[in-house]
């Protein structure tokens, strides 16, 4: 066993001794396990103990479960995507600064809230994201392209 048998709980060795003595076989090689949940959550077990029934295709699996957040992972990876693109123009001689981006963003609000109808959120926050606009500029295109994200991030970039 792994140095984990030493911690482990009363319950859990009478569990994990009732389970072995049903014939159950370990797996060997096995680096990760997850299970997937609505709304991007990932539950994750490193390094687990993997045992499987030698008569039925069933698992039993022993670790500390970890929970991830795929949404937010997503996030991060566009705002990386993100910086990098801007390290390129930059390095491309483009002489509009992030600063002044913003600037001209709060500029052309001019604070007016837009009607939000038929837009859902996360599509508005996805073309927030990714253009680098407004909530506004990014309600409007969305409007004009028929609620298509993919076509509202190319209308606010090019």
């Amino acid at each position: 066993m792994s140095t984990e048998a030493s911690i482990q709980s009363r319950g859990e060795q009478k569990a994990r001794k009732a389970i072995l003595s049903l014939g159950l076989k370990p797996v060997n090689g096995v680096n990760r396990v997850t299970f997937t949940r609505g709304r991007g959550l990932v539950y994750a077990i490193s390094n687990p103990e993997v045992y499987k029934s030698t008569n039925s295709d069933t698992h039993i699996v022993f670790g500390v479960m970890e929970m991830e957040d795929l949404a937010a992972r997503a996030q991060q990876a566009a705002m990386e995507q993100q910086l990098a693109a801007d390290a390129e123009k930059s390095a491309e001689g483009e002489d509009k600064t992030e600063e002044a981006s913003a600037a001209a963003v709060a500029d052309e609000d001019d604070g007016e809230e837009v009607d939000a109808t038929g837009v859902e959120e996360k599509d508005i926050e996805m073309v927030v994201s990714q253009a680098n606009v407004s909530r506004n500029k990014a309600i409007k295109a969305l409007k004009n392209n028929d609620n298509d994200v993919v076509n509202a991030i190319m209308e606010l970039t090019m």
